[in-house]
């Protein structure tokens, strides 16, 4: 794909973009959503990834809950990746990251997911960029291997939020009990790091670009909700499933 210069790419919804009739549209899509995951399920030949990055207080947990949370819980897996334990750092960066992958029926959902291991690693130069190339073919590789031999369809998003967003949220997980929760005075120090996130973030969609992205504006999260439902329903839609006759 094109490089992407995410300081020259907006975080908020189109111009014009209605946001009662959106909303109204992804609350349509996620209906039929519902039903077209029951489908795959039953079908039983292929199966999704989502995969969905973006940097600290993107709303990477309310996309899940609002969009993939109303869909039947047997067919949709969520795993986030926080960091690596003693275990999973004594195998291949992806050892932990296949164990995961989709089943045929299933839709699997990455909250993070491989990309921190060319992302945070970098960023604080626990990976150097030797080690990250080499990184970017195994995770390329990976991507067609679950593509070309399981079925496996993959939707990879980028929250895009704004550095204003970033620090509104931040501050509100502060003030807001029902947020407190979310705190942690790790992510302040973070976001004094951005610029070199978004060096990191480019490089990404530069090198792993097998499977494309789809940058999400996320100033607005009725607009982000809307895109990863609209992706999701279209991707389901052309796969033409029916649903399997009695077994003879």
């Amino acid at each position: 794909m094109p490089h992407i210069h995410l300081s020259k790419t907006s975080t908020n919804p189109p111009k014009g973009l209605n946001k009662e009739k959106t909303k109204a549209r992804t609350a349509k899509l996620i209906a039929e959503l519902d039903d077209l995951q029951n489908l795959l399920y039953a079908e039983g030949k292929h199966s999704i990834l989502i995969v969905i990055q973006g940097i600290d207080a993107s709303g990477k947990d309310g996309a899940m809950r609002n969009v993939f949370g109303k869909m039947n819980p047997q067919g949709v897996m969520v795993k986030s990746f926080k960091a690596p334990t003693a275990e999973e750092l004594s195998h291949d960066f992806l050892w932990r990251i296949h164990n995961h992958a989709p089943a045929r029926g299933m839709i699997q959902v990455f909250n993070r997911s491989q990309y921190e291991d060319i992302l945070i690693t970098r960023v604080h130069k626990w990976c150097d960029d030797e080690t990250a190339r080499k990184r970017m073919k195994a995770i390329n590789d990976f991507e067609q291997l679950l593509v070309q031999h399981n079925d496996t369809h993959i939707l990879k998003f980028y929250l895009h939020i704004s550095k204003e967003e970033q620090t509104k949220r931040l501050k509100a997980r502060i003030k807001d009990p029902q947020k407190q929760w979310k705190y942690n005075s790790q992510d302040l120090k973070e976001s004094k790091l951005w610029d070199i996130y978004m060096k990191m973030y480019e490089d990404c969609f530069r090198y792993c670009d097998k499977v494309p992205w789809i940058i999400t504006p996320s100033d607005h999260n009725w607009y982000k909700e809307y895109v990863l439902a609209e992706a999701l329903h279209k991707l389901l839609k052309g796969l033409n499933m029916q649903y399997p006759g009695l077994k003879k």
